[in-house]
């Protein structure tokens, strides 16, 4: 890579990580991402709103179009690393990489403008993608385009620097937050049985989960039924609670498992509504799909490395977090890949964590060779 591209793109993500934003908020960033392409390439820049992209033409009517997405948002964390280039935002922070990951999208743009490709390159910048807010909307550009295939990478820690990790198939789990509601009726708490106390219902729902998880797991697969919280009424001591709610994290390796375990909630939840004569209702949030890779396009990233001289990985089970480049991955074929920041190195999501600058070389290496492999 040339080195003084290599320069700006390491300020560029320190700037990045100076200025995060949460999901959806990204205004500043995206900004200041569009600027800095602007006075560094050529390349075309369009404007979605929450995102942007950027585009190479090569200048063939018939040329072949590929993508590499990058995401761009921050956690609700506080700094808590000693930067020079530490969170200024009070309670926001870089903690999974997103300022890494959009920096090396930026550095392939500027190895782009300089050196050129016999494709057209999309190169998506992408807001929410904690919430599984951005990658729907700006999955859709792969089909309005005709993009054949599309690439993107993940920092992730336990691994050596610098390893090329792979997995073919699912490369990381479906899941969604489901919050399930019971509303019953308030009564005098010397009087409880003249309300409806919606405490026993959420009990035995959550029991129910854990019961709905056992009998949905088949051939070892990771199915998983998370409570995250639950709330009945409220600390007042004159008033039987009437209103209940369980928020539970489902996740599994295959889409059609965690729906399966879904519709076993619901059903228990009905059941018990119903029982107590309870009114029920759901809520939905934070839905991501499997994120499932391409044999053939893991294969590139498989040569691609190589060629590089970078160790392979390949990991045995799906990481269990969820990612919404599945959106991209139902369109088109493409491949997600990651990059380790080294065995010992700080989790993502963990106060310790701040993104290794010497993956950005090698992020933008593979997305190189990528363009010319596709």
């Amino acid at each position: 890579m040339n080195q003084e591209h290599l320069k700006k793109i390491t300020t560029l993500r320190h700037q990045l990580h100076a200025h995060p934003e949460l999901s959806m908020q990204e205004k500043e960033t995206k900004t200041r991402l569009m600027a800095f392409l602007k006075e560094n390439t050529k390349l075309e820049l369009v404007d979605c709103g929450y995102w942007f992209y950027a585009c190479y033409h090569c200048g063939r009517k018939s040329a072949e179009k590929i993508a590499f997405r990058a995401d761009f948002d921050a956690l609700p964390m506080e700094e808590s690393i000693a930067l020079s280039y530490a969170s200024q935002n009070p309670g926001v922070s870089h903690k999974c990489g997103h300022d890494g990951h959009s920096a090396a999208l930026a550095g392939m743009a500027l190895e782009l403008d300089e050196k050129g490709a016999g494709k057209d390159i999309y190169l998506i910048f992408q807001h929410g993608e904690e919430i599984g807010g951005g990658g729907e909307e700006c999955a859709r550009l792969i089909k309005e385009k005709g993009i054949s295939q599309v690439y993107a990478f993940h920092n992730t820690s336990g691994y050596p620097e610098g390893s090329i990790i792979l997995r073919k198939g699912t490369a990381q789990c479906a899941s969604k937050g489901l919050t399930v509601c019971f509303q019953g009726v308030p009564s005098h708490a010397s009087h409880p049985e003249e309300g409806r106390n919606p405490a026993q219902a959420v009990s035995k729902l959550a029991l129910a989960i854990e019961k709905a998880v056992e009998t949905t797991i088949e051939d070892r697969k990771i199915v998983l039924g998370t409570i995250v919280q639950i709330a009945v009424g409220s600390k007042n001591f004159g008033i039987s609670a009437s209103y209940g709610e369980i928020s539970v994290t489902l996740r599994a390796e295959r889409a059609q498992d965690m729906v399966h375990l879904e519709q076993q909630i619901r059903k228990a939840a009905e059941e018990l509504a119903r029982a107590d004569d309870l009114t029920l209702s759901f809520e939905e949030r934070d839905i991501f799909p499997d994120t499932v890779n391409d044999s053939a396009c893991v294969e590139a990233v498989r040569r691609a490395a190589k060629e590089s001289g970078f160790p392979v990985i390949d990991m045995p089970q799906p990481f269990r977090a969820s990612e919404d480049f599945g959106y991209y991955l139902k369109q088109c074929p493409g491949a997600i890949f990651y990059i380790g920041n080294g065995e010992d190195y700080a989790p993502i999501h963990t106060s310790g964590f701040d993104f290794n600058d010497m993956l950005l070389e090698t992020a933008v290496t593979m997305f190189w060779k990528l363009a010319g492999e596709a």
